[in-house]
Parts: structure tokens; sequence; C-alpha cells
């Protein structure tokens, strides 16, 4: 099955756009990571919590692995963290290491924290991500729209889609996954293989959540709709389908209805839910499907204005998985890219 170029993303208001400018740099984008579980203390594992500046996740970890001289298999880590951003996460080796990391320094690396764990990190072991954000060019009018904006997505919902970092500059990667797919193009490489895949699954995703959040507008007053056949997770990862809507639980944020990542062995939505999902699915699809939250929760909300220079300064938590722009498109009511973000660095660096 073909499916066009990625749609725009919807919101569930849909008001004003808000031209407010941010850059994804060391000083205006921070993200720390949040553990989903304590650390023990003891084991034979070293728990090292790094701060990075400007670097990927993987960069960092190559440093890492070049220095105790060991794959890079060997060091776990829970997620992937921004690269145009100051980040701190967690990562693991053994505890044999700790003594040739004592002396450990590195100028876009620090180690600001380290415990023992029974067993290495796992890719996924988060609970979500802080992250801290200043915003350019707002007026007073739009300090107040923000603040309110933001509450409201606090208490009512936040669209969960994939933001524009999954999909690469100018929807190259998409390209790519449609002709893999279709099999007019071969890759080789099995992890870019699958990385194309999950850009392909991501694609479905998204078209699929702008259908229902269109459908929430027109006929739920912005409120996410939800219908019979739906399935939710609970917090504990598990997935059910109710004979009834869960109504208070979901507005509790107890439960979360989840849309399709299309791949074999994964449950699919029944009844009103599936006429939807059925259009952006592929049920011929090897790869395993999964299934994602469509709407999160953005939680611990705080903000700062500085009305002499414009600058809205936001800090708000989500679980993992989730993307800081994707808030910020809901709080503009517009799409971002990352050929603009970038076009924004480059003039403020002149």
């Amino acid at each position: 099955m073909s499916r066009d170029y990625e749609l725009p993303r919807e919101y569930l208001h849909n008001g004003d756009v808000m031209e407010f400018e941010f850059e994804q740099n060391e000083k205006d984008f921070i993200v720390d990571e949040i553990p989903h579980a304590k650390y023990k203390g003891s084991g034979n594992f070293l728990i090292l919590h790094v701060k990075k500046v400007e670097m990927t996740t993987w960069d960092m970890i190559a440093v890492f692995a070049k220095l105790l001289n060991i794959p890079a298999e060997k060091i776990g880590y829970a997620g992937l963290k921004d690269k145009h951003a100051t980040t701190t996460q967690y990562i693991s080796v053994e505890a044999k290491f700790e003594k040739a990391l004592k002396s450990f320094k590195h100028k876009q690396i620090k180690i600001i924290g380290r415990q023992r764990h029974s067993h290495s990190i796992r890719m996924g072991d988060l609970a979500g991500n802080r992250f801290h954000i200043k915003l350019y060019g707002v007026d007073n009018i739009e300090a107040g729209r923000i603040e309110k904006l933001s509450r409201k997505s606090a208490k009512q919902g936040l669209p969960n889609y994939f933001g524009y970092q999954r999909f690469g500059r100018d929807g190259d990667s998409i390209e790519q996954a449609k002709e893999m797919i279709g099999g007019d193009l071969h890759i080789e490489d099995a992890k870019l293989k699958k990385f194309l895949i999950s850009i392909y699954q991501s694609v479905f995703f998204n078209d699929w959540l702008k259908e229902r959040v269109l459908l929430s507008r027109e006929k739920n007053d912005g409120k996410y709709m939800l219908l019979d056949g739906d399935i939710y997770q609970t917090p504990d990862g598990k997935f059910f389908t109710p004979k009834k809507a869960p109504i208070k639980d979901f507005e509790d944020a107890k439960v979360l209805p989840t849309g399709l990542l299309c791949g074999r062995g994964v449950f699919r939505a029944r009844d009103e839910a599936r006429e939807i999902e059925e259009k952006y699915d592929d049920e011929f699809l090897y790869e395993k499907g999964l299934r994602r939250p469509a709407i999160v929760f953005p939680k611990d909300i705080e903000s700062k204005y500085d009305k002499n220079f414009n600058i809205y300064s936001i800090a708000f938590t989500l679980p993992k998985g989730s993307y800081a722009t994707v808030f910020l498109e809901n709080i503009s009511n517009r799409n971002f890219k990352a050929k603009k973000i970038k076009k924004i660095k480059e003039k403020n660096k002149k």
C-alpha cells in the first residue's frame, strides 16, 4: 500500500497562528531525562548521569566506547537525545570501569553523577523528559495565549504526533521508505532498513491521528473524541478494548487511547474506530507492529515572561517518545520544519 507525502499535523484547537521563534541550541533548548525507576546504589553496573552539549547520543557513546576500549553495544542507554541542545541522560557500563572513568574529561561531555545498579540500562528505561525552551518574539498578548494553551493541553491532552525530526529534511526519508516498501529500492544495511520501516509506520500514524483530530474538532468541540472499538493503554503498558468508552478515566489521564503503528502481531481497533484505522494500515508489512498513545498529557508546566526582551521561557514534562516541538506546534498552530529551524540558527549567528 502506498501513501502520499506526510500530511500536515493538525491540532485540537484552531486558533490564530503565532509566529514566535525558537532555536535548538545549547542555551535555549535543554532536555533532562527522567528515569523510570530509582537506581539501587549497588550492583555490577555503573550508572553515569551525563550532560552533553551540541552532540548526538551516538557520538557521546562513541567517546566512552573508545575510552574504555569496548564496543558501543556494551554501553546501555534509555533513549536518544537531541544534538542541538544541552541534554542530560543516563548511560550504563560495567562497574569494573569505575576507576577508568574517575579522571574523565571532555569539552562537550560532563559526568554529573554516578551510582551502582543491578543491571544495564535498556532502551525505553525512562519515564519521560523535562524540557526548558526559550521562545523569542513574544508580545504581551501572545504570552497570555501561550499560557492559556499550554494549560489547556495539560488538561485536555496533546496529539502525540511524530515531530518533523522523525522524517528527515524535505521528506527525503519518507520517499526512501516508500520506495523500499514498494520494492523499488533495495537496502542492504539492516539498521537503515529498520529505520526506514519506522518512518513508514510513523507516516501512517500521523495521517491517522490527523483524521481523528479533525473529527474531534468537527464533532466534539475540540476535545479528543473517543470511538467505539478504540484500544487503550494503562499506565503499566497493558492494552484493552472496553465495551464502553472510558471517558472519565481518559479525562483523568488514567488511560490513553492509542493509534496503530502497522505491522505484524499487533492488536487492531474494532468497530467504528477500525473504520478509520484501516485506511492507515498495511497488514502485509513484515515488521513488528506496535501501538502508540494518540494523546498525551504534558505535566508540571512552568513559565516566565520577560516583556523587556519579548522572551517567553517555558518548561514542561512529556512522556517518553513525545516531541517538545509538537507541544510548541500545538501552541503556535503551525507546523515546523527542520530547514526553517536551521535558517533561524544561521540568521542568529550573523
